[in-house]
């Protein structure tokens, strides 16, 4: 019970504070919840670090000093999470709690912070799931043209980015589902470089 009273406070702050897209917005949070739910009861997690920290792993993409600071978003959804956690006795061991807070912060690759444990792993290894697919080429597209990119823009991204993905993954069962996914990316990048 106490599981599902900290769910529904941190699934409320989180769309909350998501952005109003389909690219990092709370659409995305859910489907990397789900990826963390999956590879967590297979790896044996702790699921309920992996769903707070799945939720709450981009709050900090719609705190509006992040594009003038230039800070990434990992590390400030971390701070804001750990401002909220702080704010309700929840329950948490601090073991818990810095486990939650090093998940949020190590999940992004350009945050130069490498997950350390199981939890991290799996957060980090889901969220870069959910660039690769149909859902991540619809997403590298959607977010190219929302920064005003076109066609050569996507291929650039999906060159210095998406591509590079599935070499960044920690997990052999994030690397299995990312073989799949990457062959959409790599057909759709040799058929629109051949079509232009």
């Amino acid at each position: 019970m106490i599981d599902k009273n900290i769910i529904s406070k941190v699934r409320k702050f989180a769309l909350d504070n998501s952005e109003p897209d389909d690219i990092h917005g709370f659409f995305h949070t859910e489907r990397v919840l789900k990826l963390c739910l999956h590879l967590g009861k297979k790896l044996d997690a702790n699921l309920l670090i992996l769903k707070i920290a799945a939720l709450l792993h981009d709050i900090g993409r719609k705190d509006k000093t992040r594009k003038t600071s230039n800070k990434n978003h990992a590390e400030i959804s971390s701070k804001m999470a750990s401002k909220f956690l702080n704010s309700y006795d929840i329950g948490l061991s601090q073991e818990d709690f810095k486990n939650i807070i090093h998940s949020i912060r190590s999940h992004s690759f350009s945050n130069n912070s490498n997950p350390q444990t199981l939890e991290a792993k799996i957060l980090s290894d889901a969220d870069k799931l959910d660039a690769l697919g149909a859902i991540g080429l619809y997403r590298t597209i959607a977010f190219t043209t929302m920064n005003k990119g076109g066609i050569k823009e996507v291929i650039k991204h999906l060159q210095n980015k998406i591509l590079k993905l599935k070499d960044q993954l920690y997990l052999d069962a994030t690397k299995e589902i990312a073989k799949e996914r990457q062959k959409i990316i790599i057909d759709f990048y040799k058929e629109i470089k051949d079509e232009i």
